[in-house]
């Protein structure tokens, strides 16, 4: 319940306002409570009420602003009070009515930030008449001994009628006669005065009502500029800075009057004992210039306030005040209220809102949360129970809204979109190094199976552990995340029409090669090197592939890790390589595939410890030999290829001039170059090998059938390196920060630039969102001829040219902000990214992009006679640098028949019997890591247009990789740079699905026309689906539907239930018809049978009647012939009588 009484009033003997008072609508929200237009039901006039929710520790400041109002109000230049109503309600808690004057022309903030929006920008007279009206009104209250003590733009409102209006006394201070000075740190930070600050930590400190003459300065700033000075920081951080800054100014000085700035300089005096006060200003030349034109800029100011309401207002943003009586930044109303899954239906959108809601979802485990159709994920650094089979079941074919955020989600939403659009879909995942982008990959891959639903359960398997295949060769540890990927991947997942998967296919990019060879302090080589050492140790196969089981390779040394213990002793690269083993063979790789790949591995190993001495001579002291050659014969052992050879390839090379060779020796910096060029070819190949070969084996059966593979469709998911800033950046950094560029680029031109263009060119009115381009960063690299990319080209072709030279032409010829170098730092360069200022070191750079494999190189393995081995090398490389896939096995075709010592022979013998240099037949002559880096992008850049894209954004809540630990001001940065606050204000405000109308009808008909119509394409028939769906806030422009990001899940919803009912309805329909037609043979089968019943009835009635005439005939002819017996029995008893009596006569 609400506080019964303060210290002198009682809140509860206010009347009630319902009777008085009728709310019409949300004007916005104050610090406690939300503001609303009312309508007085006794007389018609309207106000405003600010209606306080029931807070406890709020009464205090409740009190002190209904007494300044009550007692002050009666000025011009403050808003009038209504009085206090207060309303009981034991459901929702009881509520406070402040009623006081409708101030409906908005806030001055408003008024210039909506002039500076449409490029104009507020005029002198204009600022010295409302700074004027604000100082009338700071006078009266000082008069009457009140501070004010929140002056800022928000409030001062402004009437249509040109007045302006002092409002929220809610933190303001009365004086009395005993107590002429305050020390409550109190205020909006931006605004706040030096000495009000100074009272947080220093306790002695005091202040007087020349603070307001300090905030007033401050507005006047924003007046000019549309913000405070610092409104770019964390507020507390500009806490921090106002005491130790020197005074602010206005952005552009010169634009303004000497006047203007001097008035500006007098209010912003840090000394408040020198700042003049509120009555001195009044008389200051700047303010006086109104005199006798108050009523002609009053008109002016009306129709500023009608120009400005016409267009519309800009978007708020609020900046909360402190106290420290409360002991901590305030919460706002929009703080308190309950969590969001949906950031863009917040009420009130700022940084601090969203960064609070982030926080207090992180802490309840909630680590996902939607900007519109856009998917944060806040990485836990923990295992979680988010992603069980009962999850995954739960978001199949489910509405968005009625489940919780999840990454789930966005694999259903791709794949439904798919399906029911007939359309290629694509899944960024975008983020910083060490955000979760590959575990979120992972996951929606293993989604994307479950709704794809493989007949063959083989290949749903196959899919499944594709990524964890190509990470543990493309993954490494580094500084900030474990498991860091260390190229580009863009996984296709291949389906039918019907939504069945078939298939995948993996593209990737910019393998980050220099790692097999080196890596920075506190980094590890590529994973699978530890695994397979840990797991040939453990089957006791280490000497079977020349590997020690003592010393640590060179390419694998790290100060840190210790052989045995760290690799060959760790259970985790054991279990991992079972696992990468058992992937192998499940894709479909055979045993002898996988003996290669493990050779080749070992081989580059072993390769990396063969160490070069310097030998002197007569002639020359810079020739090199190899001082361990048992390694070296161990290297070449397992690339099949001869060990002199090896030695004179990596020890000199040949030189082709005018058709006469010549064999130069290699210096031991040249020789190790040319061992560790080697090492970097064969594994990147490998990696592209690998690769090939899991798409072949993924492919789909119908792509074999010429034709078929057009038919189906595809779900991309592109997980690449994230944004990288270490101590020391080179050029790894710059192509992977490039890269992330590019997409951030993609990001905001589908987000941003393609919607409101499309909202110019259909004439729909919708608010112009501001957001930053990084389009002028994209020119600086990549254009041509004079960007980053190309410059570095161009430097690279000069065999004279240092990596000092190339910074120096980076100076002379990038003229950008962007750019710059810094002092004191050797062959230093930095670049303004978007996510921030990156200070890179060119050393290497030219090398790194030259990234030549000697022709004596090429030439040597060519000659392996391991197939696997001698295909790498024979294959060219694609635009993209990566191994050209080729069908067939031609690598046995291409071998250089017999092995010959004389290289001068094998250059004369090159591929084709032509007497070109090598180097020719190996696609490097004129390739660079930039070309092809280039090349990369653009094929990127193809794949992803070419679907409709869905977004997830990785946001990393600390950098110490700890679980639970929510680092605010680093969340707020990637926020920041990755624009999560505009785009939240876009998908409130804008239209994010645009459908032609011949398209909208096509899919959306059946909900409102009946199957056997044709509805006519035009507006008006979009129009009248759109009603029976009822639908709001949509638009048509000229030829499109303009719907929210939420109208497209419910339409899609919609049309599923329609056509569920219609297949219901169509199901009862047949069985009616099947029931009838069964009926109808049932009839005919009864008539049938009473016809051949009526015949068996006959039949047994003739046969009873035969029976029953025969019976009583043999029963008649029986009594017949038992009187004929009995007759004649008679007869002869008679006779026998007769014949004894007569004898018996005789015998007598």
């Amino acid at each position: 319940m609400f506080p019964r009484s303060g210290k002198s009033i009682v809140f509860d003997s206010f009347p009630d306002p319902s009777d008085t008072w009728e709310i019409i609508e949300t004007i916005g929200k104050g610090t406690y409570g939300k503001v609303y237009k009312v309508l007085n039901r006794v007389d018609g006039s309207k106000a405003a009420v600010k209606i306080l929710d029931p807070i406890h520790d709020i009464d205090e400041e409740i009190e002190a602003e209904y007494n300044i109002l009550k007692a002050l109000s009666d000025h011009p230049n403050v808003v009038k009070f209504f009085g206090m109503f207060y309303k009981k309600d034991v459901k929702n808690g009881d509520q406070l009515w402040l009623v006081l004057e409708l101030c409906n022309g908005g806030s001055v903030t408003d008024l210039a930030k909506g002039m500076l929006k449409r490029g104009d920008r507020m005029e002198e007279p204009v600022i010295a008449y409302i700074l004027h009206e604000a100082l009338m009104g700071l006078q009266h209250l000082h008069i009457n001994k009140t501070i004010h003590r929140d002056v800022k733009g928000n409030n001062i409102l402004l009437t249509t009628e040109g007045g302006i209006k002092l409002v929220d006394f809610g933190v303001s201070a009365q004086l009395t006669n005993t107590r002429l000075r305050r020390n409550t740190s109190v205020g909006t930070p931006f605004w706040m005065a030096p000495e009000v600050i100074a009272c947080e930590q220093q306790l002695d400190s005091t202040y007087d009502e020349r603070c307001d003459v300090w905030s007033l300065g401050i507005t006047a700033i924003e007046l000019g500029d549309g913000d405070p000075p610092l409104a770019d920081l964390h507020p507390m951080r500009a806490l921090f800075k106002i005491p130790r800054n020197p005074p602010p100014t206005l952005h552009q000085p010169e634009l303004w009057s000497i006047d203007f700035n001097d008035f500006l300089c007098k209010c912003l005096i840090k000394d408040f004992e020198l700042r003049p006060s509120v009555f001195d200003l009044l008389q200051h030349v700047f303010i006086k210039q109104i005199v006798g034109r108050e009523k002609m800029l009053q008109m002016q100011l009306m129709e500023l306030i009608d120009l400005n309401q016409q267009i519309g207002v800009i978007e708020k943003t609020r900046h909360e005040r402190i106290h420290t009586k409360k002991g901590s930044y305030m919460k706002s109303q929009s703080q308190t209220c309950d969590d969001v899954d949906d950031l863009a239906t917040l009420e009130v959108l700022d940084e601090n809102t969203i960064t609070e809601q982030l926080q207090r979802r992180y802490a309840k485990e909630q680590i996902y949360t939607y900007v519109g159709d856009i998917l944060i994920a806040v990485n836990p650094f923990h295992k979680s129970e988010l992603y069980t089979p009962e999850h995954s079941k739960v978001y199949i074919g489910a509405k968005r809204t009625s489940n919780p955020p999840h990454i789930y989600a966005v694999a259903d939403i791709a794949y439904q979109s798919m399906v029911s659009y007939n359309a290629d879909q694509c899944i960024v995942i975008s983020g910083e190094s060490g955000s979760g982008k590959t575990e979120s990959a992972h996951l929606l891959v293993q989604q994307l199976t479950v709704l794809g639903k493989a007949n063959n359960r083989t290949l749903q398997e196959k899919i499944l552990l594709v990524n964890s295949l190509v990470e543990a060769f493309g993954n490494a540890c580094t500084v900030i995340n474990d498991n860091s990927s260390r190229f580009g991947k863009y996984l296709e997942m291949k389906f039918t029409c019907g939504g069945t998967v078939v298939g995948a296919q993996i593209s990737d990019y910019l393998l980050e090669k220099s790692r097999v060879v080196h890596q920075a302090v506190g980094e590890r080589n590529f994973h699978i090197f530890y695994y397979i050492y840990a797991g040939l140790a453990e089957r006791k196969k280490l000497g079977h592939y020349k590997l020690s089981d003592s010393k640590t390779p060179k390419y694998l040394h790290n100060e840190n890790v210790q052989l045995v213990p760290d690799i060959v002793g760790n259970a985790f690269y054991k279990e991992q390589f079972e696992t990468v083993e058992q992937c192998f063979k499940v894709i479909g790789f055979t045993l002898e595939e996988l003996g290669t790949v493990y050779s080749i591995l070992a081989g580059i190993l072993n390769a990396g410890d063969v160490e070069f001495t310097s030998v002197a001579s007569e002639h020359q002291t810079d020739k090199s030999n190899i001082s361990n050659m048992a390694v070296l014969e161990s290297a070449a052992s397992l690339l099949c290829i001869r060990a002199d050879e090896l030695q004179e390839a990596l020890t000199s090379h040949c030189v082709v001039t005018r058709g006469e060779t010549i064999v130069r020796s290699n210096t031991v910096e040249k020789a190790t170059e040319v061992r560790d060029a080697m090492g970097k070819a064969l594994y990147g190949r490998l990696f592209s090998w690998i690769v090939n070969r899991i798409n072949s084996l993924l492919k789909p059966d119908n792509d074999n059938q010429s034709g078929e593979e057009d038919k189906g469709l595809n779900i991309g998911i592109l997980d690449i390196f994230g944004f990288e800033n270490f101590k020391r950046n080179s050029f790894e950094q710059l192509c992977i920060n490039i890269a992330n560029e590019q997409i951030q680029f993609y990001f905001n031109q589908h987000i941003f630039a393609w919607e409101q263009d499309e909202y110019l060119n259909e004439d729909v009115d919708a608010r112009v969102i501001e957001y930053e381009d990084n389009r002028p960063l994209l020119d600086l690299f990549l254009q041509k001829p004079m960007g980053m990319l190309a410059l570095l080209d161009e430097e690279s072709r000069f065999p004279q040219a240092t990596d000092q030279t190339l910074v120096e032409k980076f100076e002379d010829n990038l003229k950008s902000k962007n750019f710059w170098r810094p002092k004191r730092v050797d062959l230093g360069f930095g670049i303004h990214h978007y996510a921030g200022k990156v200070i890179y070191n060119a050393g290497g750079f030219l090398a790194k992009n030259r990234d030549a494999l000697p022709a004596d190189i090429v030439l040597l393995l060519r000659s392996s006679e391991n197939e696997l081995i001698c295909k790498l090398v024979t294959h060219p490389l694609t635009k993209t640098g990566n191994l050209a896939h080729t069908k067939g096995k031609a690598a046995g075709s291409a071998r250089m028949g017999t092995q010959q010592s004389q290289r001068t022979i094998n250059f004369a013998k090159s591929i084709g019997d032509t007497t070109h240099h090598p180097r020719e037949t190996t696609n490097m002559k004129t390739q660079t890591v930039a070309s092809y880096f280039r090349y990369s992008l653009m094929d990127l850049l193809s794949k992803m247009v070419a679907g409709q894209p869905h977004f997830v954004r990785c946001i990393k809540p600390n950098n110490d990789r700890q679980a639970h630990k929510f680092d605010r001001e680093k969340v707020l940065i990637q926020l920041r740079y990755t624009g999560i606050l505009e785009t939240a204000k876009i998908r409130r405000q804008g239209y994010s699905h645009r459908i032609l109308f011949n398209n909208f009808i096509e899919r959306y008909s059946i909900l409102a026309f009946r199957a056997n119509e044709e509805p006519a394409v035009n507006p008006e028939t979009c129009a009248v689906i759109l009603e029976k769906a009822k639908l709001e806030n949509w638009v048509l422009g000229k030829t499109k539907v303009f719907l929210k990001y939420y109208h497209a899940e419910q339409l899609n919803l919609m049309v599923r239930q329609t056509t569920d009912r219609i297949v219901l309805v169509q199901a009862y329909v047949r069985g009616w018809l099947a029931f009838k037609r069964y009926r109808l043979i049932l009839e005919k089968r009864e008539q049938s049978a009473v016809v051949l019943q009526s015949g068996v009835l006959l039949m047994l009635l003739l046969l009873l009647t035969r029976f029953c005439i025969g019976y009583l005939a043999r029963q008649k002819y029986k009594e017949l012939l038992d009187e004929k017996n009995k007759a004649a029995a008679k007869i002869q008893a008679h006779y026998r009588g007769h014949k004894e009596r007569k004898s018996f006569k005789r015998k007598k």
